[in-house]
């Protein structure tokens, strides 16, 4: 079975979250558990806390299937002490208030090189950072979300990936979330090659750390290494992709979350997606 809903907003707290994703036939969801453009925040509060729990338990979403996203502004693999200290803290207040929620997962974005530093090195700090955050927090799984490669950005190589788990010492609590849009752009062809693609996938990384997919098609052509998310077969992936991943039993009960840029197409891209299972 699929379970398919976008990244909703949490504005007015993060229990207003489920009930956005409700509002829209979803059967999972994504959301920010704060300001994605701060390092930090208040703390969640009480109320909130409860409310977004019961909201969640109302409308029948359960903790693998909500993908909450960590901050923007966090760089793993930062080349700086300073930078890569802050990054770090967000990361375990992220973690947290994940833990606080009663949520399983935390999605986020490797890193960063700034080309200050080689690739080989920002990947090595971004497990350390990764493991110096699962000691101090429990009951969560850090998320890898493979990039687009824009810039210095590490993740656009399933090779990164592998490597970053590797150095990962607890790998019960470290997995992948891949997005469609980025596999294409740093050029895996998923459109003319899909077997061939996440064939290469799961020789290298490993299905069994696949946690999460994000659904976006591309505005952008293979290989361009540049992020830009599309409607559902409206970009450069096309609805025949989509309809192969909703026949795909390796994408069943996992959270498959939309982040396509027209949100009032979101209830129909959900119903349509469930038409092609």
């Amino acid at each position: 079975m699929k379970h398919i809903g976008p990244h909703v907003s949490a504005a007015g707290g993060v229990e207003s979250a489920p009930l956005n994703a409700q509002s829209v036939g979803a059967s999972a969801f994504a959301l920010f558990t704060k300001n994605q453009r701060q390092w930090f925040a208040p703390p969640l509060t009480k109320k909130s806390i409860d409310a977004f729990k019961e909201n969640c338990a109302k409308a029948g979403y359960e903790p693998q299937y909500i993908l909450p996203h960590d901050s923007y502004l966090i760089n793993l693999g930062h080349p700086t002490e300073e930078g890569i200290e802050r990054s770090r803290d967000s990361f375990v207040g992220e973690l947290q208030r994940c833990q606080q929620l009663g949520l399983t997962m935390l999605n986020f974005h490797p890193g960063s090189s700034l080309k200050e530093i080689s690739d080989e090195e920002c990947l090595d700090r971004i497990a350390e950072s990764i493991n110096l955050a699962l000691d101090k927090t429990e009951g969560v799984t850090a998320v890898i979300e493979n990039t687009a490669g824009q810039g210095s950005n590490m993740g656009f190589s399933f090779y990164h990936l592998a490597h970053i788990i590797d150095k990962v010492k607890d790998k019960s609590r470290v997995g992948i979330c891949i997005d469609t849009c980025h596999t294409f752009t740093a050029g895996y062809d998923l459109k003319e090659h899909y077997e061939e693609v996440w064939s290469e996938f799961g020789d290298v990384v490993g299905f069994q750390y696949l946690r999460a997919i994000h659904l976006n098609d591309s505005m952008k052509p293979l290989g361009s290494r540049v992020d830009r998310h599309h409607s559902i077969g409206k970009g450069l992936l096309g609805i025949d992709f989509f309809k192969k991943l909703m026949k795909d039993p390796r994408f069943d009960e996992i959270p498959l979350i939309l982040e396509t840029p027209d949100e009032s197409l979101w209830a129909e891209e959900i119903a349509l997606l469930h038409s092609f299972e």
